[in-house]
């Protein structure tokens, strides 16, 4: 179980689009390089600094860290970077993979990322990295429909991810199990559509959320968004991921 520590919200950086490095021996800012690196089931995505075009690589069930490295290294081998980004597809508690994917392959726990990139790696659970990058203020709920259900909270300016996936929700079956793409093939896109609609709902007054963004490769099949919700960008991971290392901002800073 995770401490109560390790589950302390993340705070937002403050200069959100324009991240920047401070370091003793300049004295001063000099703008950041960040490689950022979008994990999914079918592809591993990457977009860096001052390029707009992202590359990807094949995932799939025998992707290992160490092969997704080298894939990505040499994705990226005309690219400078300073840092690394990595949204990852499950738990990551305290910035550390808690828990290797189900359909990736094995070693992605404990595997060190920084020896492998040879720079400084910040690694976030890839719904927290497109809520980050979809915050325009106040308190924000993220939802992701893809093949699971992916969720985070924002709160005046800081980030907390959640494992709502597994929560019970009716008939004695889990959101995911409603939500996610087998919900999705087994209720048909009517029903599943009503079912994101009361999922919405009923989260957006538990967690007080002021508004709700739908992310994730399902979320275009949604006819209508609930109340208080707008439409995400799968995008917005590579924001999020640009946006992890600014500065960090006390929580009155949000707007």
């Amino acid at each position: 179980m995770a401490s109560l520590d390790a589950m302390k919200p993340l705070p937002l950086p403050t200069h959100l689009d324009r991240p920047r490095l401070f370091t003793e021996k300049e004295g001063k800012a000099r703008p950041v390089h960040v490689l950022v690196i979008d994990v999914g089931g079918t592809h591993v995505k990457i977009l860096a600094t001052g390029h707009k075009g992202r590359r990807a690589a094949d995932s799939g069930p025998d992707l290992t860290p160490a092969k997704m490295v080298k894939a990505v290294k040499s994705l990226s081998e005309d690219w400078a970077f300073d840092v690394v980004s990595l949204g990852y597809p499950g738990p990551v508690v305290r910035g550390k993979i808690a828990v290797d994917p189900g359909h990736l392959g094995a070693g992605w726990v404990g595997f060190d990322f920084e020896k492998a990139f040879g720079c400084p790696v910040k690694i976030l659970n890839d719904a927290a990295m497109q809520a980050l990058g979809s915050y325009q203020g106040g308190n924000m709920l993220f939802l992701g429909l893809g093949t699971g259900l992916g969720s985070a909270l924002i709160c005046a300016g800081h980030l907390q991810p959640l494992e709502l996936a597994h929560l019970p929700y009716r008939k004695g079956k889990s959101f995911e199990w409603f939500l996610g793409k087998r919900g999705l093939k087994r209720s048909g896109k009517k029903d599943w559509r009503k079912d994101v609609a009361d999922v919405s709902t009923r989260l957006l007054a538990a967690l007080q959320a002021d508004e709700l963004v739908i992310g994730g490769g399902n979320a275009t099949l949604l006819k209508r968004l609930p109340p208080r919700a707008r439409m995400g960008d799968n995008a917005n991971a590579f924001k999020g991921g640009f946006r992890l290392w600014g500065p960090p901002a006390p929580a009155a800073a949000a707007k």
